[in-house]
């Protein structure tokens, strides 16, 4: 044995495939064995392992793991010890001793794996907006009455007009072409969320203080430069940066209530970056729409006021996991080990 997977149902619970996608990648280079736990087993990492003296490439996924652990593993030079939410999972003495026997430490070095994944799953949040498609899935389950867009009870366009036509002009609807979309942050997600609605042909403006010129031009965003300007003229409004002490709040109820009455407000990284409760007064006045994958309260309460509203697409919590972002997860990771040949 040379290479070593060793994997806890805790981490599992949160990457789900992982453990097959790098075992699949690893044995394709030489022989590779995957130690699953039970959800149960409390053992460390120098617990669980045979023969650590034979391991020369490790990883480690979400098994706690001392000093004593690494001893054992003599002959080791390479290794990732990941945490369920990244970040080397041990300790500053583990951290010197491995670096003092030259044992080469892998870590992400980005995000960008969830960044697809949340950029087309908040596009996706967008057009179900702009078009009511949930409301009228969910209607036409009990009623065909949604089928019924010739009749003048369900006309909500001018006059006699508005067959098979279903927009609420009360809020930002139709197409995304045209539209004036104001997002905060140009990173991973941000970018591409900018890069996919600019394609579609909307006015794209973007803040983010950290990023350079060249984030804006390669997102089809223009960069804004005073984040309460992005707010006052914003059809769809995007806040897609991650949540971190800096980041908390920083959208404020002042900010948010300079966004026009009618505007579209998309959430798919991370609420809490905006005063939810400002958001939740304007949504429940039907001053703002809301399509939202996260929330400032996970799990919503099933009595929360903002499930099943007109002017709502809520999903929970699902834009990031996806079975392409998990293996992309791996991928990168695993580029950085030494290739393998087999010369």
């Amino acid at each position: 044995m040379s290479s070593l997977i060793v994997i806890h149902p805790t981490f599992e619970s949160h990457w789900p495939f992982v453990g097959e996608i790098f075992h699949a990648i690893w044995q394709a280079q030489e022989e590779t064995e995957l130690i699953r736990l039970d959800r149960q087993d409390t053992r460390r990492l120098g617990q669980v392992c045979p023969q650590p003296d034979q391991v020369t490439r490790l990883a480690c996924l979400g098994l706690p793991v001392s000093r004593a652990c690494l001893a054992g593993f003599t002959n080791l030079t390479e290794a990732t010890f990941q945490a369920p939410y990244g970040g080397n999972a041990l300790s500053e003495e583990s951290l010197a001793d491995l670096a003092e026997r030259k044992i080469s430490l892998y870590q992400h070095r980005s995000e960008g794996y969830w960044g697809q994944s949340v950029a087309e799953f908040a596009l996706a949040l967008t057009l179900n907006a702009l078009r009511r498609i949930p409301q009228n899935y969910r209607e036409m389950i009990s009623s065909h009455a949604p089928w019924e867009q010739y009749s003048p009870a369900r006309n909500q366009g001018p006059g006699t007009l508005g067959a098979q036509f279903s927009d609420d002009l009360q809020f930002t609807h139709g197409t995304v072409a045209g539209k004036r979309v104001r997002i905060i942050g140009a990173g991973n997600i941000g970018s591409r969320y900018a890069n996919f609605v600019a394609m579609l042909g909307a006015d794209v403006a973007a803040w983010d203080p950290f990023a350079t010129e060249a984030h804006f031009h390669r997102a089809g965003s223009r960069r804004e430069w005073h984040l309460a300007e992005l707010m006052t003229n914003a059809q769809i409004f995007v806040p897609m940066l991650p949540l971190t002490p800096n980041t908390r709040g920083l959208v404020t109820a002042d900010l948010i209530r300079r966004l026009p009455s009618g505007c579209l407000v998309v959430l798919a990284t991370r609420a809490n970056i905006c005063d939810m409760a400002e958001i939740r007064r304007r949504v429940l006045a039907d001053e703002l729409a809301l399509a939202a994958d996260v929330f400032d309260t996970e799990p919503l309460p099933l009595d929360d006021p903002l499930l099943g509203r007109h002017n709502v697409v809520h999903t929970p919590h699902l834009a990031g996991r996806t079975y392409d972002a998990n293996r992309q997860w791996v991928t990168d990771l695993t580029a950085q080990f030494k290739p393998i040949t087999n010369d």
